[in-house]
């Protein structure tokens, strides 16, 4: 396979320009929404990194601003083994990031707690994630307000 990165480079245009059967929208609408999120991922670990974390640990730190999270849901979440999580979890509380309570209902359940160092770090990613890209930033406000008011539509269906 030669050129990998340009044939990815060259897909978005490709599905933009490709006359398809108009019963087909919704892929078509799919793939072009994930593709520029792809796109937009590719740049996370130089984002993450930023703030001297690691991709997953910026991952870990969006989670836990819902609230305490048991390690072995972090373990679900993340896909992996839960003994995986402990390394994790170890690097992330030597920096003070965050911290292991025993559950009330369970004292055998560890649950992560964000410090207060922690929480102010997570906002500070939270804000820097939250900086459109470039494409998404140079559109116009009438098309802006529309993809707003779509995607608000797509993640909350009445």
């Amino acid at each position: 396979m030669n050129g990998s990165s340009e044939h990815l480079e060259k897909k978005p245009a490709d599905l933009r320009g490709r006359a398809e059967p108009a019963g087909d929208l919704p892929r078509q609408a799919w793939t072009l929404l994930f593709e520029l999120m792809h796109t937009h991922m590719r740049n996370f670990p130089a984002l993450a990194a930023e703030f001297d974390l690691s991709p997953v640990q910026a991952h870990v730190l969006r989670q836990l601003g819902e609230g305490p999270l048991a390690m072995s849901t972090l373990a679900a979440y993340l896909s992996c083994d839960a003994s995986n999580v402990t390394g994790l979890v170890d690097r992330m509380e030597a920096r003070g990031l965050v911290v292991r309570r025993s559950s009330e209902q369970d004292r055998r359940v560890k649950r992560l707690v964000l410090t207060e160092e922690g929480a102010a770090l997570r906002e500070r990613l939270l804000q820097r994630m939250s900086e459109p890209p470039e494409a998404i930033a140079n559109m116009a406000d009438e098309d802006l307000c529309a993809l707003r008011d779509i995607m608000r539509r797509a993640l909350c269906p009445q």
